[in-house]
């Protein structure tokens, strides 16, 4: 396995691509050039198809299964953001805060092993991480 050279994306299976493409596009701001249709690809500092959406009902064709949703938040996994600093963390919920977005947790918090982070709640209820391992 190639292990430590892989780069790792994180593929998001959604019901409403609409939707969740506007979230990501337009609340969290991460570039797209998505114009309809079953897979969007995100821009972030990781490279190519480090994001991407595709419609969970053609996923789930493909292997010939049936998908379940998740009750309410998606405990099932977490994207974590990570920002330069604490001050980003901060800055983050303030700004989301006025967009009337989840957090499921409320405030940031700085845990003792050196992470400050909040948790928002996508609209298909995944979990996001927006966190900083650095106080300056």
């Amino acid at each position: 396995m190639l292990g430590g050279k892989a780069r790792i994306g994180v593929g998001l299976l959604v019901g409403d691509m609409e939707r969740m493409v506007l979230f990501y596009r337009d609340i969290l701001g991460f570039k797209t050039d998505w114009e309809g249709g079953d897979f969007a690809a995100f821009e972030t500092i990781s490279g190519p198809l480090s994001l991407f959406m595709y419609n969970r009902e053609r996923f789930a064709e493909a292997f010939e299964e049936v998908y379940i949703l998740p009750n309410d938040i998606n405990l099932t996994f977490e994207i974590a953001i990570w920002l330069p600093n604490y001050a980003d963390v901060d800055a983050e919920y303030e700004r989301l805060s006025k967009l009337n977005v989840q957090f499921p947790q409320g405030e940031p918090i700085t845990y003792p092993f050196g992470i400050r982070n909040l948790y928002v709640a996508d609209p298909e209820e995944n979990l996001l991480e927006i966190g900083s391992m650095n106080e300056e």
